[in-house]
């Protein structure tokens, strides 16, 4: 499956880096940034070329949503309708490696995996409908950046790992208490 090879991908590259990074001796900057990504270090032209090329993503994303939809639920139908499905496999690939590229600076390689699912797990959770879905998912993402922020702060942790737990906290909220899906919610209905 692709998502596999993307796991053993990630894991490798993940190594390989760190392996040439330990051979540079002259390199001075710590691993743990590359790791758990430092959001206090972003500078205002990190944040710049984030509104870029996030606005590049989301353009694209509204551009072609109905393919994407099409091709994400029921490729057979796509190929039937003569959508390029090759064609939106690798966008929806490089987009997500622009995102994943845009995210290192802010939470790391360890915790980038994280806000790319839990947020969108978690809205899993919370609707049926992909529109909403992508909205509600965004929507805890950014809660999750901003409450994570001041955890940090007053608790003196570091700031990806916050978000990253502020993001987890809601997932288990989420898959506790969920209208219709929640484990409180299936036992009460039992």
């Amino acid at each position: 499956k692709e998502d596999t090879a993307i796991g053993v991908i990630f894991a490798g590259m993940l190594a390989l880096g760190v392996a040439l990074i330990s051979t540079t001796r002259s390199y001075s900057v710590d691993l743990a940034h590359f790791m758990f990504g430092d959001v206090l270090g972003v500078s205002s032209g990190d944040l710049v070329l984030t509104a870029v090329f996030g606005a590049l993503v989301l353009a694209i994303v509204f551009a072609f949503y109905k393919e994407f939809l099409v091709y994400a639920f029921d490729p057979l139908l796509a190929a039937t309708l003569r959508v390029p499905t090759r064609f939106f496999r690798y966008l929806l690939l490089v987009m997500l490696a622009v995102t994943i590229v845009i995210s290192l600076q802010t939470v790391g390689v360890a915790l980038m995996v994280a806000m790319l699912v839990t947020p969108a797990a978690t809205a899993l959770l919370l609707t049926r409908r992909l529109p909403a879905m992508m909205g509600l998912s965004a929507a805890l993402g950014a809660f999750s950046a901003i409450a994570g922020l001041y955890l940090s702060y007053y608790v003196n942790v570091a700031s990806g790992a916050a978000i990253v737990l502020i993001a987890t906290a809601l997932f288990v909220l989420a898959f506790v208490v969920a209208p219709g899906r929640g484990v409180l919610w299936r036992l009460v209905s039992r």
